[in-house]
């Protein structure tokens, strides 16, 4: 399958690296860019692409709205996050609102394209150091856990157990492995746990792990 990809970042000579290192894969295909996040759902409808590498900071729409937006809608691309760390709190915001993950603008290329390739796979990208440094730095303060808490009390035991695993960064194979469970089964609970507690990807509830406080064993 040929991977579709929007360009969205307000530097032009950002887009020109990106489609000249993504345009270099065989697999990958630029179909269009935007310098405003508002041009972007006009050109996911005009190009229906798999992936949108968004930035964050560009004027008008900026990319947080432009992710909430789209995610917000019946059969969404994937949103890939393009950040630095000082924009912390922006990619919280990004990944609740439904973004698959986060790429800082100094990634090598080679793993731009492999991030690209993980998140059309419906594989988020997001390193487990890096989200649980993000999340503790971000929601350190101010994290609802009894809240978050509540929310997943709608759970079974292996889906809880499947929860915190994701909150912890564990991949699928990561987790049959340590529960003692089929890959497939994985990913059935994790079905279920997306469909129980109304979210739209793993990211999300990696997120609510961290909000109750699960993933860090309390």
């Amino acid at each position: 399958m040929t991977i579709r990809v929007l360009l969205v970042d307000d530097d032009p000579l950002v887009r020109s690296g990106l489609r000249l290192m993504l345009g270099a894969a065989d697999d990958v295909e630029i179909v269009g860019e935007a310098a405003d996040g508002a041009e972007v759902p006009a050109l996911v409808e005009r190009h229906a692409p798999h992936v949108v590498l968004m930035d964050i900071r560009m004027p008008g729409m900026d990319g947080l709205a432009a992710t909430e937006r789209l995610r917000a809608g019946s059969a969404p691309p994937e949103v890939l996050v393009l950040t630095t760390f000082n924009a912390d709190d922006h990619v919280l915001r990004a990944l609740r609102a439904g973004a698959a993950g986060f790429l800082l603008k100094d990634t090598p290329p080679g793993r731009i394209v492999e991030a690209v390739r993980r998140v059309a796979a419906g594989d988020p990208v997001l390193s487990p150091a890096v989200t649980q440094r993000l999340i503790a730095h971000v929601t350190g303060a101010t994290r609802e856990t009894g809240q978050a808490r509540r929310r997943l009390d709608v759970l079974g035991g292996r889906e809880r157990e499947v929860a915190v695993a994701i909150g912890q960064g564990k991949s699928n194979a990561e987790i049959a492995a340590a529960l003692y469970m089929s890959v497939p089964t994985v990913k059935t609970h994790v079905s279920r746990i997306l469909a129980k507690l109304d979210l739209n990807n793993r990211v999300q509830i990696a997120l609510l792990a961290h909000d109750a406080r699960l993933a860090e064993g309390e």
